[in-house]
């Protein structure tokens, strides 16, 4: 499955985009205030060769866009979008032209730490502020700023809204690259999930108050495997005329998958993107449009269902057919025409009286790609000349080789005839394709195979019509856990050169279809899983495209694909890893104690991993307080006691809960729980052996557990955590308690070697039997703690993984600030160095006789239950639960 996710996918179909001149960034002067209160935070303006030059002075006189990067992103990423733009005005002879601002960050990693989304939020309006004042004194002065945000940069924009003192009027158009809307990636802070439920509520319950701004997010498909296009949908908000979701592959003229980094830079995207720009320019006001209903048609124009046409806002209705063209009458149901030099231009004319019985719809292709209008409808014309009729144009479909129109008859019931204009082509070649059909001849369906037959059952079809276009209909594929390979293989009666065929696999309930273009006869194989899951209210079904060659056959057929059913569990799920990890740990953890209690003796780590740590333990009580949650009086006790919603709830509720998954990832929980405890064993005998032969060792006597030193180092460590960061201090003491470890390790080895020198020097008096028997006894003790102690740190190692994100934020910013604020882990990182800094000189003597030990014992499995309910979508809260069981274990050293 993680192979799947990481490395088997398309290749990359993006050109790279090139500067033609070099690059320059010109650093904003910001009001001392903002400088002051936001000193690792800058704000540039792009700009190359002359052009760059010439706005030095900050005489501006474009449409501002601003820039805004993501997760660790750079201000310098917003060149592709502002060299293309510049190309694109010096074409229009600057009649129109952007300023593309960008926002520096400082490289901040706000998808791992939240702490700062509200200050870059901030920020971002202020930066609104300082631009629109450079355009104060300009003719056509702008009003609002137009934002393109990528990655986390998208929801900042999201957020501005969300500001007290902001006005809405200040954004007329959000454009977001690959933003994770819907939830965070990693929920590693608290601030980082109440950020966006403070961000998606506000669009929700002030949907009215948005409706003037029109939202375009894209995401970048399968190649990205950091932020999955799920997550990169808009919330399903009332005002749908002005959001729209799309992923990469179906964005038209782009049809390709980007990974998290290259769409910022994917030719084919920026290109659409920038078109865009200029398509929405109000030449009135020379700045982007106020019309919410033009701004989402150009988008529409671009994003979703290109034409082959440049955009206009109204189209005539009804076009003059001029030209000393020759008139063709065409009665067949079938026509082709080859175009190649021919100078004169000609006018095809269809007839449809005499089809409308026997059809239901005329399609047409064109492989000549160029912008200008070649299909008409022609109304109420018995002559054999059409001199005026209806540019069916626009209701044609671009693809990758060819232009499409579908026509269903009776929806043009005033149409007499349909006119194909071939113009004269000097040097040119290309082929014009129509045939009139019944839908229900060219509608094949094709049930999924089950989710079980891993790929050893398939069903299949035989196209053997002589058609140009099939849709197969893949039915019962609604699910995101569902995943195919669909094989199609084209087989040709002659071996003449033909157009390629295309295969377009169109999802209609969301933006995420995928286009392959292949050449005939071929075998070809295509992947198909969903990005977004069936809403309960639609009942369309995917379907295979199939724009085919009319002299081939075509046959198809689908397998369940298990390996990609893998790659979905983890492109779904992969973020909640840690928590079953950490649950397998917990299980360990209290069976060791157990066999403590039970034995006398602590077991190792692996075997008591593989007795104690079994999902039916925990997994069935989370699936009965699911189901019982959807009975009202269980719901009604349950809000009473204060108690949050469990995460699967919320994943069900999201259509990302999987049949059998937790099973699944608790398996594989296991399996890394299991080889990391063997990895890390073998690691601490290595390091002690090695310790012990280089170091000559020396005999500590036992201490008290609370001495005064110690609790000088938990006074020290607890005003490191409160004057700098708490994922600092709980650094400093992990390195303290591995050293600890490396210690009682080298020291159970120097032991046990002396005593087994001993003991083949003994001879059978009672005194010398005694004291080998008290070596052996202290040997064991010796054993028992260091295993115990490599559970808790093996548990102790995962908090400090799930709150390295914000030490690492904390070095990075330590030129600015020493104190991190807000800190999420001050609070946790002063209680662990209470607890650790005595549990880690405790041995298992002490806990033997505590009365406290089968509580320790039996507490674990139900923080496992309690972590794996509340810690899938908020992995901040597993620490806790780890703290509170070593709490325990200090209580029980104690008491």
């Amino acid at each position: 499955g993680v192979r799947d996710v990481l490395f088997i996918y398309e290749e990359n179909r993006c050109s790279m985009t090139y500067m033609y001149e070099y690059p320059e960034y010109l650093k904003i002067k910001l009001p001392k205030k903002t400088a002051r209160r936001y000193p690792a935070y800058e704000l540039y303006l792009y700009g190359e060769g002359n052009y760059a030059e010439e706005n030095k002075n900050l005489i501006l006189t474009g449409i501002p866009i601003l820039f805004l990067p993501g997760n660790a992103g750079s201000y310098k990423q917003v060149r592709s979008l502002g060299s293309i733009a510049l190309r694109k005005a010096e074409d229009l002879d600057f009649k129109y032209h952007f300023n593309f601002f960008s926002v520096n960050f400082n490289e901040e990693l706000v998808a791992l730490y939240g702490g700062t989304l509200q200050r870059q939020t901030k920020f971002v309006h202020e930066c609104i502020k300082v631009i629109l004042k450079l355009y104060r004194d300009q003719e056509f002065a702008p009003t609002s700023v137009a934002i393109v945000g990528h990655s986390m940069g998208g929801l900042v924009a999201r957020a501005l809204l969300t500001l007290k003192n902001f006005k809405p009027e200040l954004i007329n158009l959000l454009i977001t690259q690959a933003t994770p809307h819907v939830a965070p990636v990693m929920p590693l802070d608290k601030y980082l999930t109440d950020f966006y439920t403070a961000v998606n509520n506000h669009w929700i319950l002030k949907a009215q108050d948005l409706r003037n701004l029109t939202t375009l997010s894209v995401a970048g498909g399968f190649r990205d495997y950091q932020v999955r296009s799920g997550l990169a949908f808009l919330p399903r908000l009332s005002q749908h005329d002005s959001a729209l979701s799309v992923v990469s592959s179906a964005v038209p003229r782009a049809w390709a998958s980007t990974d998290h980094l290259s769409i910022v830079w994917c030719k084919e995207l920026i290109l659409a993107t920038i078109r865009a720009f200029f398509d929405l320019i109000d030449e009135n006001t020379r700045q982007i449009t106020e019309d919410p209903k033009k701004r989402m048609s150009v988008l529409n124009h671009h994003f979703v269902r290109h034409p082959g046409k440049i955009f206009e806002e109204n189209p005539e209705a009804f076009t003059e057919l001029t030209g000393a063209f020759t008139w063709i009458k065409v009665k067949t149901p079938k026509w082709t025409y080859s175009v190649y030099n021919d100078s004169d231009g000609k006018y095809f004319t269809f007839p449809l009286e005499s089809h409308r019985k026997s059809y239901s719809h005329v399609y047409c292709e064109n492989s000549m790609l160029d912008t200008s209008s070649w299909i008409y409808g022609c109304a109420n014309s018995s002559s054999s000349v059409c001199l005026e009729a209806t540019d069916l144009s626009w209701r044609a479909e671009l693809l990758p080789t060819i232009k499409v129109v579908i026509l269903k008859l009776q929806d043009y019931p005033s149409l007499s005839h349909i006119v194909i204009l071939v113009p004269p082509s000097v040097g040119n070649k290309f082929t014009l394709d129509c045939e009139f059909f019944n839908e229900d001849f060219r509608t094949i369906q094709l049930p999924v195979t089950n989710l079980f037959s891993f790929g050893l059952t398939s069903s299949k079809i035989l196209l053997n019509l002589t058609g140009l276009f099939y849709n197969v209909q893949l039915q019962h594929f609604n699910q995101v856990y569902q995943a195919f390979k669909i094989h199609v293989e084209s087989h040709c009666q002659s071996l003449i050169e033909r157009k390629p065929s295309v295969y377009r696999l169109h999802i209609p309930w969301s933006h995420e279809d995928s286009v392959t273009v292949v050449k005939v006869p071929s075998f070809t194989e295509i992947s198909a899983k969903l990005h977004i899951a069936q809403p309960e209210n639609d009942s369309r079904v995917p379907v295979l495209n199939i724009y085919s060659s009319s002299d081939c056959q075509y046959e198809v057929i689908l397998k369940t694909s298990f390996l990609q059913i893998l790659g979905q569990i983890i492109r779904f799920h992969a973020g909640t890893l840690p928590v079953y990890v950490v649950s397998n740990i917990l299980l360990t953890y209290g069976g060791q104690l157990s066999t403590l209690i039970s034995t006398g003796h602590c077991s190792e780590f692996s075997l008591e991993l593989v007795r104690t740590a079994k999902p039916y333990k925990v997994e069935p009580i989370i699936s009965i307080v699911v189901f019982l949650q959807g009975f009202n009086w269980f719901r009604e006790i349950w809000d009473s006691l204060s108690l949050p919603e469990v995460d699967a709830a919320v994943l069900s509720s999201q259509d990302a809960w999987f049949p059998l998954v937790s099973l699944i990832l608790f398996l594989f929980g296991t399996g890394i729980a299991y080889w990391s405890g063997v990895f890390f064993s073998t690691s601490l005998r290595l390091f002690s052996s090695l310790w012990l032969t280089l170091i000559r060792p020396t005999v500590h006597p036992k201490d008290k557990l609370i001495t005064p030193r110690r609790l000088c180092v938990v006074g020290s460590l607890a005003l490191v955590s409160w004057t700098t960061c708490g994922a600092f201090a709980v650094f400093i003491i992990y390195l303290q308690y591995l050293f600890k470890d490396l210690d009682h390790s080298k020291e159970t080895s120097q032991n046990s070697s002396r005593c087994a020198v001993k003991n083949q020097n003994l001879i059978g008096s009672a005194s010398e039997a005694t004291q080998s028997l008290s070596n052996s006894t202290a040997i064991a003790e010796a054993v028992n703690s260091l295993k115990i102690h490599v559970t808790m740190l093996s548990l102790f190692t995962w908090i400090v993984l799930l709150n390295l994100p914000s030490l690492v934020y904390w070095i990075k910013n330590l030129r600015y600030s020493v104190r991190l604020d807000p800190d999420p882990c001050r609070s946790t990182a002063i209680i662990l160095a209470c607890i650790l800094e005595i549990l880690m000189n405790s041995s298992t003597s002490e806990v033997k006789s505590s009365k406290l030990l089968k509580i320790a014992a039996k507490v674990p499995l139900p923080l496992s239950v309690a972590m794996l309910a509340f810690g899938r979508l908020h992995l901040y809260k597993v620490p806790h639960f780890i703290t509170f069981s070593f709490l325990l274990h200090l209580l029980c050293c104690i008491v």
